[in-house]
Order: structure tokens, then C-alpha cells, then sequence
């Protein structure tokens, strides 16, 4: 795991004053949990298995791209594991020691490139995470093949999305996020087009995606890693 040290940012979502989310430090997984490493943790839980897991914790299509319940197939080892649900990345996280990353903890140690903290104004980080989302079945790719960033993380972008602990926790009122309001724009990524500062585009997809979601919802190119705290 690599430490992610405390800061803050100014996230995508929130009110006009714009104010920063302060980031305790924490400890993050360096790549996405491989099918291998998920295997491995099936073999101890089988009731999470894909023939044995009960429908209110995952949806039908739950490692649907395995051979069966204990096979994954072949040269997929180090390639992330996909079509988990919000239910499964927890326990898996848990049986761990660890905890999925808070949404603002994933965003925040996922702003950096390879040398500064806070890439988000940079042209190519942007092109970069763009790019991606144009490019099919990057989930077969084996983890650790994308960029090193700042904290000597890899795989925040260019491989599968991934799930948050709170991750749809941005369709609360204001109220119920205290100085963060809710923001309409957010529930459509088409609605990005009509950002005020575009340098979040790339990150309006990611809060698109995320309101798309129910806990037992999986799909191919959906995967997770685990935090921890210091």
C-alpha cells in the first residue's frame, strides 16, 4: 500500500464558496485487487461465490467473465477483477483488515500525475483520462501498465473504474452533507458539457457513473481497491 499524506482539495461538487475537503492521511493499494488476489478470497468466503452469493448483494451478472465459481480463465491472473458489486469490494476489503476509500479519498489521491499532487489544469492529464474512456475492454489489462503517480499509485485511470465506500453519497441534499449541495449537473455526465470549468470534465464521468449505481449493481469494467487508515 502507498501513503496517501493528509491535504485538501477543492472537489468537483459542493457550494459556491468552493471550500476544501481536508484528507487525513491514509494508506491506499498501490493496483486494483486482481482476479487472482479475489480467487484467493473465494476460497476462504464461498458464500461469495458467483453460484452461491445471495441477489440482494449482487446482481445476475456477478463474474459473469469467469469459467465458474473458482475459475477465472487463463492470462487473466493480474488483470483487475470486474462485474463486483459494492457489497462484495466491501467484505472482500474487510476480510482484508481494510475498507473501500471514501469518495473524497479516491479523488484526492487520484488529481495527481507522475510529479505533482494537483494535476487536474493540466492539458495532457486531462487528454489522458479522456482517452481512456474511448478505449474498449481496458479491464483484461493486467494491473501496474498505466502511469506511477505522485503517491506511487497506479491504475487510478486508464484501467476500470471503481468503487467507493460513500459512492453515491453526492445525491444527498445539502443538508445532509453539511456545506455540500447537491448539483444537478452531476446526475448526467452529458451535463458536463455545460461546466463552468472544464478542466472537470474527465471527473464529471466518474460522478455520472457512480449516480448510476445501486450496491449490487456490477459490470465488466467496474472494480475496486482497499484503503486503510494510519
Amino acid at each position: 500500500m502507498a501513503i496517501i499524506k493528509k491535504g485538501s482539495f477543492v472537489p468537483l461538487y459542493g457550494a459556491a464558496d468552493k471550500r476544501p475537503v481536508v484528507i487525513d492521511s491514509f494508506q491506499l493499494d498501490i493496483y486494483p485487487v486482481t482476479n487472482a488476489q479475489y480467487l484467493t478470497f473465494l476460497k476462504k468466503y464461498p458464500d461469495y461465490s458467483r453460484s452461491k452469493i445471495k441477489g440482494i448483494f449482487a446482481n445476475k451478472s456477478y463474474l459473469t467473465q469467469w469459467k465458474s465459481d473458482f475459475d477465472y480463465g487463463i492470462n487473466l491472473n493480474n488483470a483487475p477483477v470486474t462485474n463486483i458489486s459494492w457489497f462484495a469490494a466491501k467484505k472482500y476489503c474487510e476480510c482484508q483488515g481494510k475498507r473501500l476509500p471514501s469518495m473524497d479519498e479516491w479523488e484526492y489521491a487520484a488529481m495527481s500525475d507522475s510529479v505533482s499532487r494537483d494535476a487536474r489544469k493540466k492539458e495532457n492529464y486531462t487528454k489522458y483520462i479522456m482517452s481512456w474512456y474511448e478505449k474498449p475492454n481496458t479491464s483484461v489489462n493486467p494491473v501496474g501498465q498505466t502511469f506511477k503517480n505522485y503517491w506511487g499509485v497506479y491504475d487510478m485511470h486508464g484501467l476500470v473504474w471503481e468503487w467507493t465506500a460513500d459512492f453515491n453519497s453526492i445525491f444527498l441534499s445539502g443538508e445532509s452533507r453539511k456545506d455540500k449541495s447537491s448539483d444537478q449537473n452531476l446526475f448526467c455526465g452529458s451535463a458536463s458539457v455545460n461546466a463552468t470549468d472544464l478542466m472537470n470534465y474527465a471527473a464529471f464521468m466518474r460522478y455520472a457513473f457512480r449516480g448510476s449505481l445501486k450496491a449490487n449493481f456490477t459490470t465488466k469494467n467496474l472494480g475496486f481497491r482497499c484503503a486503510k487508515d494510519l
